[in-house]
């Protein structure tokens, strides 16, 4: 006789849950240890930018596009960047066509923030006439399969393909195509909270039963650029520190995966 799906996924997050209380994961890694990842740029030929990231099982691909636009009324010397997430159906029997969804919309202003909060990219350095022109750059995060952990391996990717990224002033009559002007290369981590216990990087498994979720994202310097809560179980102030202070020196060894780009 055959169990229902529904009596399967019980079963499976029984499993996982009872492994965690005896402090272990179902792939056997420590509590903070991340899954193999690896940094592909340069993927996408019409884009100024681009990077692919495989965290585990999650694969996705960034792009960025660079035009000229009009600034922020409250900004008129800076660029702008807008970051959107998809997260297509051929990536997860639980994503559907259709508009953004909501942690879709979530994952892409968590991305965007820490791009933008970190000062990663110089904005003052991307006006083109003070007031009327700057450059606006769009990342876009595309979901090929989701594997756990799509905050991290998309603000991964999005870093991956900024550091790639080239500004088309040749399209546009402006000199020289030149880097986008970078200053710092943020990285986030990201922790869950199951039985009490704390542990990186999550799987998808791992995600479907935690009671939290929190984001940290750093600069090179330890600072917090970025942080994000999601899920309805509170954290311990002591909770907090841990995963702000593990999030700052996994980022340090993460980091290293952008020096061969």
């Amino acid at each position: 006789m055959s169990l229902s799906n529904e009596v399967m996924t019980e079963l499976r997050k029984d499993y996982i849950y009872n492994l965690m209380v005896k402090g272990e994961r179902e792939d056997g890694r420590a509590f903070d240890q991340y899954r193999e990842i690896t940094i592909e740029t340069n993927v996408i030929n019409k884009a100024e930018g681009s990077a692919r990231v495989h965290l585990g099982d999650t694969d996705l691909v960034v792009g960025v596009k660079i035009q000229p636009g009009t600034p922020f009324p409250d900004t008129p010397d800076m660029g702008v960047i807008i970051t959107n997430l998809e997260l297509i159906p051929l990536a997860s029997p639980v994503f559907e066509a259709g508009p953004p969804r909501e942690d879709a919309i979530e994952l892409a202003r968590v991305v965007d923030r820490g791009v933008r909060e970190s000062g990663a990219v110089d904005l003052s350095k991307l006006c083109i006439t003070p007031g009327e022109k700057v450059w606006m750059v769009f990342i876009d995060v595309h979901v090929l399969d989701d594997g756990g952990n799509i905050m991290d391996a998309a603000s991964l990717g999005a870093v991956a393909a900024l550091l790639t990224s080239k500004l088309p002033n040749k399209r546009y009559d402006l000199g020289e195509d030149a880097n986008v002007p970078m200053r710092d290369v943020p990285v986030a981590v990201t922790a869950v909270e199951i039985g009490g216990s704390i542990m990186l990087d999550p799987s998808q498994d791992e995600e479907s039963i935690a009671g939290t979720k929190l984001t940290v994202t750093s600069n090179q310097n330890g600072a917090i650029s970025a942080m994000q809560k999601s899920g309805v179980h509170p954290l311990t102030t002591e909770q907090i520190n841990y995963i702000v202070d593990i999030a700052i020196e996994k980022a340090k060894e993460i980091r290293e995966k952008f020096l061969v780009i």
